[in-house]
């Protein structure tokens, strides 16, 4: 398996929303299990792994909450800033991925992917903090730009997942050979059988 398929996969279910009387028939919640499933098979090289399934946990939990219309309609009724607040262990979630991935294409020499990433991961940040402008300063005429820049981001980040997943530095550890664990290691020369 490559472990950036099934993050770029679950992103794409937490992104788009089907309604269905209301509820979202793509359920978030289902896009984080399959976003944590490809987290924990990423490399050990990867840094940050631990940060990233607990983030992925976190904004999973957040999900399944919001995934109620009562509860969205309700954040978005208080103040329309605590729907953004409800998203932001998404944002950490995917500039933490962004900045780790960047860091390993680097380390394997892969320039031009982790410069890819490394903007990504600014993307991320500016497009997460938008809202703050939108919300905080009255800007409310950009609240739709704010919304398009963020579905532009998504669709960067989901492409470069899917785009780099191949790539060595993203695949997984081998998997320790059967025989090796079976007979455990070799003998020395002296004590092999004749």
């Amino acid at each position: 398996m490559k472990p950036l398929q099934p993050i770029a996969m679950g992103l794409v279910i937490i992104v788009l929303s089907a309604r269905f009387r209301g509820y979202d028939a793509l359920a978030d919640p289902v896009g984080w299990l399959l976003v944590a499933v490809g987290v924990a098979a990423l490399p050990s090289r990867i840094a940050y792994r631990g940060t990233l399934l607990r983030l992925a946990a976190l904004a999973g939990a957040v999900s399944a909450l919001v995934w109620f219309p009562a509860v969205t309609d309700a954040l978005y009724d208080a103040d329309p800033s605590l729907a953004w607040a409800a998203n932001l262990p998404q944002v950490m979630f995917t500039a933490v991925l962004c900045h780790s991935l960047a860091g390993a294409a680097a380390e394997a020499r892969d320039a031009r992917a982790s410069r890819w990433l490394r903007s990504a991961r600014t993307a991320v940040v500016v497009v997460g903090l938008l809202p703050v402008l939108v919300f905080g300063a009255g800007l409310a005429a950009y609240e739709v730009a704010t919304y398009l820049a963020a579905g532009l981001v998504a669709v960067l980040v989901t492409g470069l997942l899917f785009a780099y997943g191949s790539r060595p530095w993203a695949r997984p550890d081998p998997a320790p050979d059967l025989r090796e664990r079976q007979q455990g290691p070799p003998l020395p020369e002296e004590e092999r059988p004749l």
